[in-house]
């Protein structure tokens, strides 16, 4: 008979456990992901429709449950917005595109040379490098009217890129309301952008004057015996920088490297 034993503790036999438990934790790990995507992609859609509304002015905070998000969501009207061409595509021609309203990712699209351009630096002034071709816009309408019309915004502030919703109304000039959904600002300073007392001061305000963007964040408040009041948003305290990307997130997508020719449309 031999006499050899066997060692539990060779260094064989560890590296077998070891790749054994790291194969089975692999394959969790998979099968969840694969499992918990669908719920994934429903919350992120379900958070995005969330800030739509609360940009638009229509989301109430007693109204969490997701059928009551649908409900008022289902209101808009979703356009896709060529950005080169500086109109809204027809049914047709986004099915002609391949776009998928519904999964169509902006920020991915942006990153891809052949779905986006590269801006300039004399373009650029929101610093965000390229622009994805196709946006996505959505329109609260009653009687083949534009009542408001929401649109993605986002631009380099301090340390992020802030990325949300403005709403304006129908005269496609004055705000109905902005939020932000994602930045990483500093927080208690660049990150008061989504404080709703900060946001409160929007509505009402004037993008346009003259047909250029007159909007802009100012240094400490805003002079309300100003003649320049209607175009100005308080700034944020100890944040100027976060402040200045705000102003120029806003001056690129309401200008003409962004919606501002599709605004322009609406204004007659």
């Amino acid at each position: 008979m031999s006499d050899t034993t066997y060692d539990k503790d060779s260094i064989k036999n560890v590296v077998v456990v070891a790749l054994g438990v790291c194969l089975i934790c692999a394959v969790i790990v998979s099968l969840a992901a694969v499992q918990l995507k669908p719920l994934q992609t429903a919350n992120k859609e379900l958070d995005r429709n969330k800030n739509i509304l609360i940009a638009a002015g229509l989301f109430q905070p007693n109204v969490n449950q997701v059928e009551e998000i649908d409900q008022l969501f289902e209101q808009f009207t979703v356009k896709v917005v060529d950005m080169q061409e500086k109109r809204f595509l027809t049914a047709e021609e986004v099915e002609a595109a391949g776009i998928d309203i519904k999964k169509y990712d902006q920020r991915k699209a942006a990153k891809d040379p052949a779905q986006s351009i590269q801006l300039d630096k004399q373009q650029d002034i929101a610093s965000i490098s390229r622009r994805a071709r196709y946006s996505i816009a959505y329109l609260l309408e009653h009687d083949g009217q534009v009542d408001r019309i929401v649109l993605p915004v986002h631009g380099y502030g301090l340390w992020s890129t802030m990325y949300g919703f403005i709403a304006l109304e129908g005269d496609g000039n004055t705000v109905a309301g902005i939020t932000f959904y994602e930045q990483k600002e500093t927080a208690g300073l660049g990150g008061e952008v989504d404080n709703p007392a900060w946001k409160a001061l929007w509505p009402g305000k004037s993008i346009y004057a003259d047909d250029k963007v007159a909007f802009e964040v100012v240094k400490g408040s805003v002079d309300p015996s100003s003649s320049r009041a209607q175009y100005q948003v308080d700034g944020l305290a100890g944040a100027s920088l976060t402040s200045r990307g705000v102003q120029n997130l806003i001056a690129f997508w309401m200008g003409e490297e962004g919606f501002g020719p599709i605004l322009k449309n609406l204004q007659g």
